[in-house]
């Protein structure tokens, strides 16, 4: 059931966040006019014609608790810490199964979490604990590195999913700094913020494809970095913008920011700047993990 209301809510989107927090007027004064009219028991058949206006289904899910948005919104944390959980033991189940080269299996890793995350974030209401809330799934993740880094527990299927070499203590470096980029993303910036936006789409799509693209195609060194290839560089460019670009459309189409051309510039130029920091034999030394969603920041809050 769950699975279902999950999808309702997030397919089709909708053109307006506004009805997560009151229903307009004119769906209100109807509402009332229509339950003094037929009485206390006709208000379930109100709510059909409510969820059309604005379309989609995302009222769906507000509805399991439309009085109390903390409710709504802790239901919202637990859907969507419970996808994150069951993408990652989905990786891990492919990590054992040897079906991917282990560098390969990853980033894909590092791609597909952060992103498949933030396609919940219009699920949760426009109340001030939300976005606490949605950072409960990624800070868990954080906790989770500590621990396993420190051998406290034992996870050998993730650790060879997530880790360079397979070994466990790499969790209190890369992964680690991933769940805490995210965690911060989310609970200070959220989906109002094209700054949240840029710090996550550089960190996973940006940084992930990099690496697959250079592996692959990175004939052509870097004169400064003999590590880095032109064609990585080009591929986090170009995956970090499109994926910002795409995300701001995705959270336009619910009402939570605005979209134009001069933020698309903006967002090319923070996603330049993550890029050539990346390639930096700096960034090789402190892990990427930190110095791209870090320079991300840093650009993205001078210009937007």
């Amino acid at each position: 059931m769950v699975a279902v209301v999950v999808f309702q809510s997030i397919h089709p989107p909708v053109r307006s966040a506004a009805f997560l927090v009151r229903p307009s007027a004119a769906a209100s004064s109807s509402a009332s006019a229509a339950a003094a009219t037929f009485g206390r028991s006709s208000s379930l058949l109100l709510r059909p014609a409510r969820l059309r206006a604005p379309p989609g289904a995302l009222r769906s899910l507000v509805s399991m608790s439309p009085e109390n948005p903390l409710v709504h919104d802790v239901c919202a944390s637990a859907v969507t810490a419970g996808v994150a959980l069951g993408l990652l033991r989905f990786w891990e189940e492919l990590a054992k199964q040897g079906l991917f080269e282990q560098k390969l299996n990853r980033k894909l890793v590092h791609i597909s979490i952060g992103l498949a995350f933030m396609l919940f974030w219009p699920l949760f209401s426009s109340g001030r604990q939300a976005p606490f809330l949605a950072a409960v799934a990624p800070g868990i993740n954080a906790i989770r590195m500590v621990l396993m880094g420190l051998g406290i527990l034992r996870n050998d299927a993730m650790v060879k999913s997530i880790s360079r070499h397979g070994d466990y203590r790499e969790l209190l470096k890369g992964p680690f700094y991933y769940a805490c980029t995210i965690t911060l993303a989310t609970s200070v910036f959220w989906r109002t913020s094209p700054i949240a936006i840029a710090a996550i789409c550089n960190l996973c799509a940006g940084d992930g494809m990099a690496d697959i693209v250079g592996r692959r195609f990175g004939r052509h060194k870097l004169p400064y970095n003999p590590n880095k290839s032109v064609a990585g560089s080009l591929a986090m460019v170009f995956a970090g913008f499109i994926a910002s670009v795409g995300y701001v459309h995705y959270f336009h189409s619910f009402g939570f920011i605005n979209e134009s051309w001069g933020m698309a510039m903006r967002f090319l130029f923070v996603s330049l700047a993550a890029a050539f920091v990346e390639s930096l034999p700096i960034s090789s030394e402190l892990d990427d993990n930190l110095t791209v969603p870090f320079t991300s920041l840093v650009f993205a809050g001078l210009v937007f």
